[in-house]
């Protein structure tokens, strides 16, 4: 039987101690090892918005405008405006005091405002009508409903819906932002005198009517509502 001798002994023991020494520190695989780190492509996926486990998100960094690529900040207004236009340069100036402007949001909130002014001024609801107009069309709008209970006239009138809005111009005067917008509506619109006779409109037949309404705001202010500043009746 052969032996082996104390030096062969002492290497065997080394080697299995420093084997399971390199395990303890390295660790074993078990397939959930996050991949190595690679600076080239971390950066890309994180500036996504990835969904935590927990349910919170992180948040995406805006990707860097790539040469020959459009500039997002004006491309809805491209599309509603040719560039270079008075028009859309008057709605790029509105969109640098205040980055929340877009042309589509802002028509679409214009078709709330003029229903509720509309039926506002036919109902006499000056609490609501103060709370859209500015002052000066606010008295306007005050006196002939003030005139019209003088003569105990009464408006009856029902709001089809819009058939256009369209934004026709746009600018800063200093700080204030002005939007102008050419509408074209359908109501179904009576006026009654004391004894309930109908002395303007008529109460059973929809009729076209157009407009044309100036909304403005101060983009300094908090207050992010617009108010009609302006209204001219279109020929």
């Amino acid at each position: 039987m052969e032996f082996f001798d104390f030096g062969t002994i002492f290497f065997l023991i080394a080697a299995v101690v420093i084997f399971f020494q390199l395990r303890n520190v390295l660790g074993r695989r078990t397939g959930n090892e996050r991949p190595p780190f690679d600076p080239y492509t971390a950066g890309r996926s994180s500036a996504k918005k990835e969904q935590s486990t927990n349910g919170e998100n992180v948040v995406s960094l805006p990707r860097r405008k790539g040469a020959g690529e459009p500039d997002q900040t004006y491309v809805e207004i491209d599309n509603v405006a040719k560039p270079g236009t008075d028009l859309n340069k008057g709605m790029r100036a509105i969109r640098d005091a205040d980055s929340s402007f877009g042309p589509q949001s802002f028509v679409e909130g214009a078709k709330m405002a003029y229903e509720m002014i509309v039926m506002a001024f036919a109902d006499g609801d000056r609490r609501t009508l103060k709370n859209l107009l500015s002052r000066e069309v606010y008295e306007g709008f005050v006196a002939a409903i003030d005139e019209r209970e003088k003569r105990n006239e009464k408006i009856e009138s029902s709001f089809v819906g819009i058939d256009d809005m369209t934004i026709i111009a746009a600018e800063m005067k200093g700080s204030e932002a002005h939007v102008t917008l050419r509408i074209v509506s359908e109501l179904i619109s009576a006026t009654r005198d004391s004894a309930g006779e109908v002395i303007d409109g008529d109460p059973e037949t929809v009729a076209e009517v157009k407009d044309v309404w100036t909304f403005a705001r101060d983009t300094r202010s908090r207050d992010p509502n617009w108010k009609l500043v302006a209204t001219e009746a279109e020929d």
